[in-house]
């Protein structure tokens, strides 16, 4: 999926739990960021296009361990000992974006290194994206203002 599918899919999962959430200053930026960041392997991406990714780049192919369940558990539950307000959003985020990359075409390993790949029939940036990114926005703009009704 498309940086602009990941940050409306974002925001959806932001104002799914904005109800529950204590610490609405780090809750939000933080997901929102964790749903882009899986795609700093790849050279294309919104943060991977940034020359300081590049080495990670050169060491891991795109939808690799970068795009794993394995990868988001390790680093939450680094967050949770060092960081606990974070742990959770960065989870959410990031586990959001793979799930939405799941149904892709180029697909995941969600528990690398071991399993096998889940992939879909969705193209990246393709008719069928574009439709799941309108989708979101008009949902997200549903569930805004509702907060303000």
């Amino acid at each position: 999926m498309l940086a602009r599918t990941h940050i409306v899919a974002g925001l959806f999962l932001v104002l799914a739990f904005l109800s529950v959430v204590s610490n609405v200053g780090v809750f939000v930026p933080v997901v929102l960021l964790a749903s882009l960041l899986p795609d700093i392997d790849s050279a294309y991406s919104y943060f991977g296009q940034h020359r300081i990714f590049r080495p990670l780049q050169f060491f891991v192919k795109h939808r690799g361990v970068v795009h794993s369940l394995t990868l988001a558990v390790l680093i939450s539950l680094l967050f949770s000992l060092c960081l606990p307000v974070v742990a959770f959003p960065f989870f959410l985020g990031y586990a959001g974006h793979l799930f939405f990359d799941s149904f892709s075409v180029e697909g995941i390993r969600p528990f690398w290194p071991f399993g096998k790949e889940i992939s879909g029939r969705i193209r990246v940036g393709g008719s069928i994206e574009w439709g799941i990114f309108v989708f979101f926005v008009v949902v997200d703009v549903f569930m805004l203002l509702s907060l303000f009704v």
